[in-house]
């Protein structure tokens, strides 16, 4: 979409409690659909004093050779896909799954909420909007689910560490928090806050801030992992390959 005079803010990868800019509030900003819950719900709410105009979206969410893609789907219903919310107005949307789960790995979907332009008379300039997107996960149908199976490792490239981890279980795993122990007990912070996501049977990698020397030797990687404290021992850091 082609916006001249619009700046866009993109709120992406959400994580906890209740985002919120430009007078659009979205809660929960996560939702889990259990094999036997054909549907749940979103609220938008307009904290704003100007009318607020939003569209809502679903894409299948997938991870490929350490790329995040999206792809519309019709899996996953949203109603109303468009809304007007008045100042101190709010909307539930309606999150409906349109089929039978999958046996053993969860799904992966996220909603795309669009807050549009509107021409405010008297108003110059840019007019920030926003655009929310929203993790949304079908559980598998089978009674135990594999939890996530992580496989990590350091890599050097052109003198910078990346991070890989790949999840070869059947749930995603949430990765925030993370920060590396070297063998001497010197602390360095990787990550603040949520770092992203690895999706069931995805590999993910981020280049690190952090100088490659800093992680040379090995040692200990300590994170929360869909909300659990976690620590992983990690080898000397590798190679290019």
């Amino acid at each position: 979409m082609h916006l001249p005079r619009y700046a866009v803010i993109l709120a992406l990868a959400l994580s906890c409690g209740v985002a919120a800019a430009s007078g659009l509030q979205v809660s929960p900003v996560t939702l889990t659909l259990e094999p036997a819950q054909n549907a749940d719900g979103l609220w938008l709410n307009n904290t704003g004093d100007n009318v607020v105009h939003a569209q809502v979206r679903v894409y299948h969410w997938t991870q490929e050779n350490g790329v995040e893609k999206l792809t519309p789907s019709r899996e996953l219903l949203v109603s109303p896909p468009m809304m007007q919310l008045a100042a101190s107005d709010r909307q539930l949307i309606r999150v409906i799954r349109a089929g039978a789960p999958a046996a053993t790995v969860e799904g992966a979907y996220r909603v795309i909420i669009d807050e549009l332009p509107v021409e405010v008379s008297g108003k110059k300039g840019l007019q920030l909007v926003l655009r929310y997107s929203v993790p949304i996960f079908v559980a598998a149908a089978g009674a135990q689910p594999a939890a996530p199976q992580l496989k990590w490792s350091l890599r050097r490239e052109a003198g910078q560490a990346v991070l890989e981890v790949a999840n070869s279980g059947g749930m995603h795993a949430q990765l925030a928090d993370v920060n590396f122990v070297d063998a001497a007990g010197r602390r360095t912070q990787v990550h603040a806050g949520l770092m992203g996501y690895i999706l069931p049977g995805a590999q993910m990698r981020w280049p690190l801030k952090s100088s490659a020397e800093a992680f040379a030797l090995g040692g200990v990687l300590e994170t929360m992992i869909n909300g659990n404290a976690t620590q992983e021992k990690i080898p000397p850091l590798e190679r290019a390959r």
